[in-house]
């Protein structure tokens, strides 16, 4: 399967020079990847992923849609129980590109009301400079290194497997989604990914503010 032209499997380096003052990856030398999860918690899904985790005693960044937090506060709270993160990824997945400042941010606002985190993700990465500027003052701002494409409808579990197999190092931050509409992806890849790191020694961390 090729790499569809619309997707960086790995960020391209202009961007975080532009975009300075959010974090793309952590700079260490330590054998360590951390995992992020993108929309939910999702029933049955972030069930899935936080057994996996439990099983190699790993840690994760969860950036939670408010209102899915609001629909399933029991699986949010699990998430935090097992000792992971949690990032606001607004409300109601807003485009950022597409929703006015004030929209926006209020949106961030009513998704913190339920998550109360100081970690923030803009959906599909989309964000107005006057957006990220915004954000910059009230949230560490959380983008990623690189990210699976297991969104795509094409894609597969060996494929995005591959993506970060090819791509991930030390300190990378990796984007995968706890969402229905990817869990037969992530069925596949999110194994492959952690025995492939686990095998070379590397370990999987939390993102903090």
């Amino acid at each position: 399967m090729n790499i569809p032209s619309s997707l960086w499997v790995k960020t391209f380096p202009l961007i975080p020079k532009i975009f300075r003052g959010a974090r793309w990856k952590i700079d260490t030398s330590e054998k360590v990847l951390y995992l992020t999860f993108d929309d939910g918690p999702t029933p049955k899904v972030t069930h899935w992923v936080l057994e996996e985790l439990e099983k190699r005693q790993a840690k994760a960044t969860f950036f939670c849609l408010g209102k899915n937090v609001q629909a399933h506060p029991t699986i949010f709270n699990e998430i935090k129980e097992q000792g992971h993160s949690i990032g606001n990824h607004t409300f109601s997945h807003q485009n950022g590109w597409e929703t006015s400042l004030k929209d926006y941010l209020n949106d961030a606002a009513e998704a913190d009301k339920y998550l109360n985190s100081k970690l923030f993700r803009p959906p599909y990465g989309k964000m107005t400079w006057r957006q990220y500027k915004a954000l910059q003052q009230q949230y560490t701002l959380i983008l990623w290194d690189v990210i699976a494409g297991d969104f795509l409808e094409e894609a597969t579990g060996e494929w995005c497997f591959n993506n970060i197999k090819k791509h991930a190092t030390a300190g990378s931050i990796v984007v995968l989604h706890d969402s229905e509409k990817c869990f037969e992806t992530l069925k596949v890849c999110l194994p492959l990914i952690m025995d492939h790191f686990e095998e070379r020694g590397y370990g999987f961390e939390r993102l903090d503010g």
